[in-house]
């Protein structure tokens, strides 16, 4: 993300701004920050996982959203493009442009990015009651890594790595991690 030298905005003007922006960005506090292009890697994870969920939730009532829906965090004032988003609360079918209640939230790293979804934005998103899960995927090598909150509200880490299946509990989802993989090429070290 690259930070925008621009006055403070309201989430009005912040949703107006957007609209018609070619590029987006996020919004923290009522600043802006522009989103940098993915690489392909990055781009062929976040697809394939679209394309393994996409069957798997239809018809549950679920919906299935790729990186150009935005999160809303109301509490916090932020608005995030989480790679990918699944909500089933019907309330967000009321918001064409932002979903406030996802059941299930992924972010594909890269370098430029991963601090930051590690920390403070996977922080943000513990804010939201209706998140049961946040999933990291590694665009170096096979990991996946799912932080669930458990009963007790506590987020716990299950970590899958190659020739694994992993599952995503939040929408009883279980694949192999070769398909998440597939016609990803890792660099060399």
């Amino acid at each position: 993300m690259i930070a925008s030298s621009q006055p403070y905005l309201t989430p009005k003007e912040y949703l107006q701004m957007e609209e018609h922006s070619p590029v987006k960005h996020e919004y923290i506090d009522g600043q802006t920050y522009a989103m940098v292009g993915a690489n392909d890697a990055h781009v062929t994870i976040a697809g394939n996982l679209f394309a393994l969920l996409r069957n798997h939730i239809r018809g549950t009532g679920c919906r299935i959203y790729i990186s150009d829906m935005k999160a809303r965090i109301e509490s916090l004032n932020r608005y995030f493009y989480p790679d990918i988003l699944v909500t089933c609360d019907p309330r967000d079918q009321e918001t064409p442009l932002e979903k406030r209640f996802p059941r299930l939230i992924v972010e594909v790293l890269s370098d430029s990015t991963e601090a930051f979804d590690r920390g403070d934005k996977f922080a943000d998103y513990q804010t939201l009651d209706s998140l049961q899960e946040y999933v990291l995927i590694n665009t170096k090598r096979q990991r996946v890594e799912c932080f669930r909150r458990n009963e007790a509200g506590l987020w716990v880490l299950q970590s899958y790595t190659d020739k694994q299946d992993f599952r995503l509990e939040s929408i009883n989802f279980e694949g192999a991690i070769a398909d998440l993989y597939e016609d990803v090429t890792f660099a060399s070290p």
